[in-house]
């Protein structure tokens, strides 16, 4: 079968379709990673970012996280490639009064799915993080959440495939569906052909350039997720601190990761003047020490967003070979899991773990 698409969805299916037993090949426009999955900042924080949606988008989100001690060890053991996963747990902080009632409002309804949480005062918080802002005074801490880096988890599992047997095709160019009906036909720019029994479209923020070849709504748009980064002694920084405006996040080599500011910029990765300000005007409100300090790196990548928010993860009524995983906005590398898993499980025939109405490829068509 051929998954179209090298970022972290289709490495991570590609990876679990392999395990399965399945032929599969990989065919990537550009490098593996090289759009959104390797910019990202690597947060596994479900609990963090949804805070108002108990549906069946969190419960994707939720088992993908509980699926994340066991897969990652499993593509570390492939490839033969380490990378940083920290369980770190999480500070989800607030600034007034008045936001206390939406935490217990949230930890109520997480609690509902197993959440484990705790509400915290602003002496507890200072407690697990001592450099925080004053300005902070209460916070929903998640023993839970988790993060990664994700350019060495990206690489691991394009390793990772690569030692199982997948043959992965990158630097290709743009690929074209020849045939998709009752057969699978792809076409590269050198005139070179593909061919499978199944194809899987994990495109990503380029899944709408095939609209018109499935006569199918693919709503799907590249966002600009804007990211900095500072170097920052170990310790300085212990747990992801979340907060309405961006999060912070340690990283093992000494640094911290600060997102993100976002805009909508076609396919332009260009970093800019304003959309770093937007981190730098208002970091210092979480970490005080950071309006002393100098981004030493700043980056961006484009993140795949569909018209409601939701991945488009399921197979077409036209052609059920035909299976969609794509459109996973800012949770690619948290939904790689479970995303793997149910596209193997719709592949094989079998019920997947989470229901897929809300994420049907049709819904928009």
């Amino acid at each position: 079968m051929i998954v179209l698409g090298g970022g972290v969805i289709g490495l991570a299916v590609a990876f679990e379709l392999k395990v399965r037993g399945h032929q599969v090949t990989v065919l990537e426009q550009g490098l593996c990673g090289g759009q959104a999955s390797g910019a990202a900042a690597g947060m596994l924080a479900p609990f963090s970012e949804i805070g108002e949606d108990p549906n069946d988008f969190f419960h994707l989100a939720h088992e993908s996280l509980k699926m994340y001690p066991d897969w990652q060890q499993a593509v570390k053991e492939i490839s033969g490639k380490s990378f940083e996963y920290v369980q770190s747990g999480s500070l989800h902080c607030v600034y007034h009064e008045a936001d206390f009632l939406e935490l217990e409002s949230r930890q109520h309804w997480q609690g509902t799915f197993g959440v484990e949480s705790e509400i915290l005062s602003q002496q507890q918080i200072r407690a697990l993080e001592p450099n925080i802002s004053d300005e902070i005074i209460g916070a929903i801490y998640y023993p839970e959440e988790s993060h990664l880096f994700a350019p060495d988890y990206v690489k691991a599992l394009e390793i990772g495939c690569r030692k199982l047997g997948v043959t992965i095709e990158d630097e290709v160019g743009h690929i074209s569906i020849e045939a998709w009906m009752e057969h699978q036909v792809l076409r590269g720019p050198s005139g070179k052909q593909w061919a499978g029994d199944r194809l899987i479209v994990c495109a990503g923020a380029w899944a709408s350039e095939h609209e018109e070849t499935f006569s199918l709504r693919v709503p799907v748009y590249p966002i600009r997720g804007q990211i900095c980064a500072y170097e920052v002694p170990a310790g300085d920084v212990r747990h992801i601190v979340y907060t309405s405006q961006g999060y912070i996040v340690p990283k093992g080599n000494g640094t911290v990761v600060n997102g993100a500011s976002e805009d909508i910029a076609g396919y332009d990765t260009t970093v800019t003047e304003q959309g770093i300000k937007r981190l730098t005007n208002w970091n210092g409100h979480i970490f005080p020490f950071l309006n002393e300090l100098t981004p030493f790196h700043t980056w961006a990548g484009l993140r795949p967003a569909t018209q409601d928010g939701y991945p488009m993860i399921g197979e077409t009524k036209k052609a059920p070979h035909v299976v969609f995983a794509t459109g996973h906005y800012r949770n690619g590398i948290l939904l790689s899991p479970i995303t793997a898993k149910v596209v193997a499980d719709v592949v094989e025939g079998k019920k997947t773990e989470v229901p897929l109405t809300m994420f049907d490829p049709m819904r928009f068509s």
